[in-house]
C-alpha cells in the first residue's frame, strides 16, 4: 500500500510530464472531462431532492442523482477509495479503533443513508435534508480536487476493480438495501467502463480485441437487463461475462504492453475470481519481506511446527490438537474444554485483516502470540518457544537455511506461512466457475445465486472467500452484530466479542464475519457453537437473527427482516454451500 501511494504521489509531483506524448494527455482530459460532468451533475441532482416536497418526486430526483454517482463510480472508487466508501457504505455507525486513545464513532453518511430515510413509513425531512447536505457538500469537495493522472496501468487496475466489484459485491444488494436496483446500476458502470475502453481505442494495436472488448461491454448491459433482483442469474455473469472481461484485460496488458510497478491483492494477470492464482497472498501479509516471503520449504517448515506438541508447555498440546485437518482444521466441539469460544477453521485464513472472532489480532504472527500466552492453550511465552525449537538441532538448521537463525519471530512466520497455504480453491463450486467441470446441479447453482441475491448472504460473505473481507480492495476485515443466541437458545448470548478489545459501546456483540467456505466440515457453528446444522443457521437468518428471534440486540448489523426463504430455497441455498468443500 505504501508503494502504492508512493506511486500516485509520484504521478502527481510529475504532473504533465506523465504525458509526453499528445495521445495519452487527450485520453487522461477526456476521462477526466467524463468524470467532472458527472459528478458536478450528481451534485446539483442531490441537491435538487430538498427542493420538492411530494416523497415520489424526491425518490425521483434520488434516483438520478444516483445514476450519477454509478457512471463516476468506476473512477471515484479508484481516485478516492476513502471519500468513495464513505458515500456508499451502509447506514450503521462507524467504528474506527486506532488503538485504546483513539476511537472514533462516526455516523454514516451518504448514498444508502438517503436511500433509507426515503422509503420511512414517516419521512424525517429534517433529517433527509441534513444527509443529502452532508452527501452533496463530499462531493463538492471532491470535485474541488478531482484532477487525474493516470498511467496505462492504473486505467487496467481502475478496469479490474470495477469488474470485480460488480461481480463481487455491485449484483448482491450491498449499497441497494431498499429499492434493490443492483442491477440497473450494474448497468450503468458498464456505461462507463465502455466508455473509458472506447476512450482508449488508439492504444489497441490488437483491433480485434479492442472490437471484442466493445461487443462484451455491450452484450454485458444487455445481460444485465435479463431478470429482475430476484431471478437474475449472477453465477451465469460470472461465469461468462466477468471473467472473461479478466481475460481481456490480461490480453490488453499485454497489447499494450505495460508492466506492472507493483501487486495488489489481486494479482496482474488474473483471470477468474475464484483461483488460488487470484490473489497476491503477500498483500495480506504485514511482513512480507524478502526474507520472510513465502517458500516451499517455509512452508514445510510450518506444517512441522503447527504438529508439534513439544511446544506447549506440558508437551500435551500443538495447533494441530485443536485445528484438525479432516475437520476443515477445526475440531468438531461447540468449544474446545476451557476455551470460551468455537475453533475457527484455518483455510483461507490469510484472505483476511483481523484475526481470532474478536478481531483482536492483526496478523497471523500477531494471533500466534495469542495461542502461546495462553494458559488454556500453551501456557509458555515466546521465550520459552525459542529456547525449545533451539534444543532441536534439525529445526535449528532448518531455521539457519531459511531464516538466518532461529527467532520467535521467525518461528511464527513459518506456521503462519503454513496457515497462509492452506485453501486452493478446489471446490465443487470453483471447478465449475472455472469451466473445469460441469457438475454443478440446479439446486447447486439456485443456491449461489440465492446466496448472491434474495437471501443477502454475500452482504456480508463476500465472494470469492465468502468472507468479510471487502472486496475490491481487501483492506478491511468487517465485524457485525447477528445476535447469535446462547447456547441453551433461550436468550443473547453474554460474550460481548469486540467489545473487550477496548470496551468501545458500540462494539458490544460484534464478530468477525467468518469464511462459509469448508462448512460442511466445520460444525458446530457460529462462535460459540450453538447451532449444530446449516439447517438451523439459515433458520437463524431467515428469522431476521437475534433482533428477528426477539433479543434486545444493540446495534445489530444484521437486517431484522424476514428474508421469507421457503423450504426449497432453503435446500438449494445449503446446497452451494456445501458445494465449496475443497478436495
Amino acid at each position: 500500500m505504501c508503494l502504492f501511494l508512493v506511486s500516485i504521489i509520484s504521478c502527481k509531483q510529475e504532473k504533465t510530464a506523465n504525458y509526453k506524448k499528445v495521445k495519452d494527455k487527450t485520453l487522461v482530459v477526456k476521462v477526466q472531462e467524463y468524470y467532472t460532468r458527472h459528478l458536478d451533475s450528481c451534485v446539483s441532482i442531490l441537491k435538487e431532492i430538498n427542493t420538492v416536497d411530494a416523497i415520489s418526486e424526491k425518490i425521483k430526483k434520488y434516483k438520478s442523482a444516483r445514476r450519477e454517482f454509478k457512471l463516476i463510480e468506476p473512477i471515484l472508487a479508484f481516485a478516492d477509495k476513502e471519500n468513495y466508501k464513505s458515500l456508499n457504505s451502509p447506514n450503521l455507525l462507524r467504528v474506527d479503533e486506532e488503538d485504546a486513545t483513539n476511537i472514533k464513532i462516526r455516523s454514516p453518511f451518504g448514498f444508502q443513508v438517503i436511500e433509507e430515510l426515503l422509503h420511512e413509513n414517516e419521512v424525517d425531512v429534517i433529517a433527509l435534508k441534513d444527509a443529502i447536505n452532508i452527501a452533496a457538500n463530499r462531493l463538492k469537495l471532491i470535485a474541488a480536487n478531482n484532477t487525474l493522472y493516470l498511467k496505462k496501468y492504473h486505467v487496467l487496475w481502475l478496469l479490474r476493480d470495477q469488474i470485480a466489484r460488480i461481480a463481487l459485491v455491485g449484483i448482491t444488494g450491498f449499497d441497494s438495501p431498499v429499492l434493490e436496483q443492483s442491477l440497473i446500476e450494474a448497468k450503468i458502470n458498464y456505461e462507463t467502463i465502455l466508455f473509458i475502453v472506447k476512450t482508449h481505442k488508439s492504444e489497441f494495436s490488437n483491433t480485434n480485441l479492442y472490437a471484442t472488448w466493445v461487443n462484451e461491454l455491450q452484450t454485458t448491459q444487455k445481460e444485465l437487463q435479463k431478470g429482475d433482483f430476484t431471478t437474475f442469474n449472477r453465477y451465469d455473469f460470472i461465469k461468462n461475462h466477468a471473467h472473461k472481461q479478466l481475460e481481456l484485460l490480461t490480453k490488453t496488458a499485454e497489447d499494450w504492453k505495460v508492466e506492472f510497478p507493483l501487486t495488489m491483492a489481486f494479482n496482474n494477470n488474473i483471470t477468474s475470481l475464484f483461483s488460488k492464482e487470484t490473489f497476491n497472498v503477500d498483500f495480506f501479509n504485514d511482513y512480507h519481506q524478502l526474507e520472510n516471503a513465502m517458500s516451499e520449504d517455509k512452508i514445510a517448515l510450518g506444517r512441522k511446527l503447527f504438529n508439534d506438541k513439544n511446544l506447549s508447555k506440558d508437551g500435551v498440546m500443538s495447533c494441530a490438537t485443536c485445528h484438525i485437518k479432516d475437520k476443515a482444521f477445526t475440531d468438531g466441539l461447540a468449544t474446545f474444554p476451557k476455551q470460551k469460544r468455537n475453533t475457527p477453521t484455518l483455510p483461507y485464513a490469510a484472505y483476511q485483516q483481523t484475526f481470532f472472532h474478536d478481531g483482536r489480532a492483526g496478523s497471523l504472527e500477531g494471533q500466534i502470540v495469542g495461542v502461546v500466552e495462553n494458559k488454556n492453550e500453551f501456557h509458555t511465552n515466546l521465550e520459552n518457544l525459542t529456547e525449545t525449537v533451539k534444543n532441536d538441532s534439525a529445526y535449528t538448521k532448518s531455521f539457519t537455511d531459511l531464516y538466518g537463525k532461529v527467532t520467535d519471530f521467525n518461528i511464527r512466520n513459518a506456521i503462519a506461512n503454513y496457515i497462509r497455504s492452506l485453501g486452493d480453491f478446489s471446490s465443487k463450486f470453483d471447478k465449475n466457475i472455472n469451466n473445469k467441470e460441469s457438475t454443478l446441479t440446479t439446486s447447486e447453482i439456485n443456491g449461489f445465486n440465492l446466496f448472491m441475491g434474495k437471501a443477502k448472504c454475500a452482504t456480508c460473505h463476500f465472494p470469492p472467500v465468502f468472507n468479510g473481507t471487502v472486496p475490491p480492495n481487501f483492506t478491511e476485515t468487517e465485524v457485525e452484530s447477528i445476535g447469535v443466541p446462547n447456547i441453551e437458545e433461550t436468550e443473547l448470548d453474554n460474550d460481548l466479542g469486540a467489545y473487550n478489545i477496548f470496551k468501545t459501546e458500540e462494539r458490544k456483540y460484534f464478530f468477525k464475519t467468518s469464511s462459509v467456505r469448508n462448512v460442511s466440515k466445520t460444525a458446530p457453528y457460529m462462535h460459540n457453537g450453538v447451532y449444530e446444522t446449516l439447517e438451523q443457521v439459515v433458520d437463524f437468518y431467515n428469522k431476521g437473527g437475534g433482533q428477528g428471534l426477539g433479543h434486545k440486540v444493540p446495534n445489530q448489523t444484521l437486517p431484522s427482516d424476514k428474508l421469507n426463504l421457503s423450504e426449497k430455497e432453503i435446500e438449494d441455498l445449503i446446497a452451494f454451500i456445501e458445494a465449496l468443500t475443497d478436495e
